[in-house]
């Protein structure tokens, strides 16, 4: 992969939208601008978990103003992600066909797991390299991130729909904070931590870290107001709280620090801050600099440089789920083959076409864990479904798709309208498997391969064919499988086959 000078990250989030851009010199990154707006999208989801018009033209507005920063970058070096808000809002693929054109780049939304595992990146960039074991805290404008790691590597990670922006929306309508009030708020948080409160209690954590802008407003407001000394205590939070509920109304909260974009969502992330501190036995937190939009500058970096997270999981899920490993070299190796043949007449490429080979070749299989019958069934909802570190919920879904459809029944892939499927991608590893099924290294026929549309059309030595007969019958059983959903699948050869039988007969 071709080396890069400058990357940038994108990060919608709920409350805010940040664009990162960095400087790239060996394996390190220097800021080199940073862009923030507080759009809030996630005030703008209504009851019925839609984003409402006057949310989506803020943050249009907002990426336009990103992509006029961003023109001229590399299409590579450019990674925008959606987080929690763009999880949940039911018209988010409508929003982001729009939001796409302003930003003039894709956008990927990730599971809360694969956001948390981003943040701890970013904030253990931000630190000194220590063999302690840290508890990083992240609190959005929709969700709350959650993880223990040593040194750059997370080892536990958890998200919760809690946020600064739906606790206030919540229980701080208007700005107006009672007694009362935060004891729900903090009531709801506490209950919402209940159940990962072991996993991560004070005996698994030597040192408490807080990231984002929630915590760094608070920790800012904590030092100016003589709340604290720049860390996050219970006894400051506590003062803090105590100031708001004598105000009442947030209008008339007078702060040092509080910026007026943090009015409107500061005490919503208040009492998110205060239960953490209680459930988890936090006695002090820092603020570190980092956050996920550092995170994703790096695990790009780590693309580059060969060292992509997605392979790690693929990997780490071949070894669970027992996968027979020459199987998955054999079927991805032959796949990549018939795939460059089919789109040789393509002009340009589909880059991300070998990726997509490898990672399809080697999970295809981990659906016999669960059972033989139906097992491209299995292996598409485990990959659709399961926490993959380092895949975007919209790479899962293609690589789901992509899985289900090596065997059997087309129909369920074609009527997947929301999803531009490669269709060269589904034959070359339909052939594949097919041609490998003997799971073992055999010497194949020359075979020719070509794509026009929804035309296919495949060569292969009719000597060859004649001493495999079982192939001849799964080929012909291929190509009205093609035809039944309006493609054509022409096997020269087989042709002369069938002309052969009748006259036979």
């Amino acid at each position: 992969m071709a080396e890069y000078s400058s990357l940038a990250a994108v990060d919608l989030g709920s409350n805010s939208f940040h664009c990162q851009i960095a400087r790239v010199v060996g394996d390190q990154i220097y800021p080199l601008d940073a862009l923030r707006e507080p759009v809030r999208v996630g005030a703008g989801l209504t009851e019925d978990k839609t984003l409402d018009e006057e949310s989506q033209e803020r943050a249009l507005a907002c990426l336009q103003r990103f992509g006029e920063r961003l023109r001229g970058f590399d299409r590579h070096t450019v990674r925008a992600l959606g987080t929690n808000t763009l999880r949940v809002a039911k018209n988010a693929a409508a929003f982001l066909k729009k939001a796409e054109a302003a930003l003039g780049f894709p956008i990927e939304v990730v599971a809360g797991r694969e956001e948390a595992r981003l943040i701890y990146l970013g904030v253990a960039h931000s630190l000194p390299v220590s063999k302690e074991r840290r508890l990083v805290v992240d609190i959005g404008g929709g969700s709350t991130e959650i993880i223990i790691g040593a040194n750059h590597r997370p080892q536990k990670l958890d998200s919760l729909f809690m946020g600064c922006v739906s606790y206030s929306l919540r229980f701080f309508p208007d700005g107006k904070v009672s007694k009362a009030a935060m004891k729900q708020a903090e009531l709801a948080a506490r209950t919402e931590l209940q159940p990962i409160v072991a996993g991560f209690s004070r005996r698994n954590w030597q040192q408490a870290v807080g990231s984002s802008g929630t915590v760094r407003a608070l920790a800012d407001i904590l030092q100016l107001n003589g709340f604290g000394d720049g860390h996050i205590t219970p006894d400051g939070i506590d003062r803090l709280r105590s100031c708001l509920i004598k105000a009442g109304d947030m209008a008339r909260t007078e702060l040092a620090g509080l910026r007026p974009d943090r009015v409107p969502v500061l005490p919503g992330g208040l009492a998110i801050l205060n239960a953490l501190l209680s459930e988890l036995d936090i006695d002090t937190m820092v603020a570190a600099t980092g956050a996920m939009r550092q995170g994703m500058l790096y695990d790009m970096l780590g693309r580059f440089h060969h060292k992509d997270m997605r392979d790690v999981t693929v990997s780490q899920f071949m070894q669970r789920y027992h996968v027979d490993a020459l199987q998955a070299r054999r079927v991805g190796a032959l796949a990549n083959a018939l795939y460059n043949k089919l789109t040789a007449d393509a002009g340009k490429a589909n880059e991300a076409a070998p990726n997509y080979i490898a990672w399809a070749a080697k999970l295809h299989e981990i659906g016999i864990s669960v059972a033989y019958s139906g097992y491209h069934k299995h292996s598409a909802y485990i990959i659709n479904n399961a926490d993959m570190p380092g895949f975007s919920r919209d790479e899962q879904t293609r690589l789901s798709l992509l899985v289900l459809s090596h065997r059997r029944s087309l129909k369920r892939v074609s009527e997947k309208a929301d999803v531009d499927v490669d269709w060269n991608l589904v034959l070359a590893l339909r052939l594949a498997a097919l041609l490998c099924r003997r799971r073992c290294d055999v010497t194949l026929p020359p075979i020719q391969a070509r794509a026009q549309g929804r035309k296919f059309r495949l060569t292969l030595e009719l000597d060859w064919l004649l001493r495999n007969p079982l192939t001849v019958t799964a080929l012909r059983d291929e190509a009205r499988e093609w035809d039944r959903i309006g493609f054509e699948l022409n096997i020269k050869p087989l042709q002369e086959l069938e002309a052969t039988d009748l006259i036979a007969a």
